[in-house]
């Protein structure tokens, strides 16, 4: 006796192949159809696209956002409390930043960092060491958006870039 999943395998298999058939007919014969086909896809690429740019815009505006929000929190300014604040950032940014899920808020803990570390310029040349890249990405965003982090001379050799600005994670 044949089972119902034979019979049902059987008779979806079938309402594939004759699916395909006559698409491929289709496409094989008639020329507006095939402009058709284009139009769609093209059209379909163009919206994802879109979409794609929108998101990049939303993300450097939320990143604008963040960086704005932590310097109206305000940094603290005693030695003990910096180094207390840097070693609790570093240390967040990095348990955030290894499972890849909250980038944007372990770059934000590694910019806290940064703005509170006496010499900059040495520690974007670690975190380019150490870092996983789409969170440098981030954090190289979150500095340009800084206009008052001043970042020194950088001499990080082939990520620095001849006005001083490190280029890095823009690879």
């Amino acid at each position: 006796m044949v089972q119902a999943t034979t019979i049902v395998a059987a008779s979806v298999g079938t309402l594939a192949t004759g699916f395909l058939g006559t698409t491929d007919y289709l496409v094989v014969s008639y020329p507006n159809f095939r402009k058709q086909l284009k139009k769609e896809s093209k059209r379909h690429a163009r919206a994802a696209k879109e979409e794609a740019e929108a998101q990049t815009a939303k993300q450097r505006q939320a990143i604008r956002q963040a960086v704005e929000d932590s310097k109206k929190s305000g940094f603290p300014t005693d030695v003990e409390e910096r180094e207390a604040y840097f070693m609790s950032e570093v240390a967040r940014g990095e348990g955030l930043s290894a499972d890849g899920s909250e980038n944007v808020e372990a770059a934000l803990c590694f910019y806290k960092a940064l703005k509170v570390y006496p010499t900059p310029s040495d520690l974007i040349t670690i975190y380019d060491k150490t870092v996983p890249k789409p969170v440098l990405d981030i954090l190289a965003e979150m500095i340009a958006a800084d206009s008052d982090l001043n970042v020194g001379s950088f001499s990080g050799g082939s990520g620095s870039s001849e006005s001083g600005i490190p280029s890095v994670g823009l690879d």
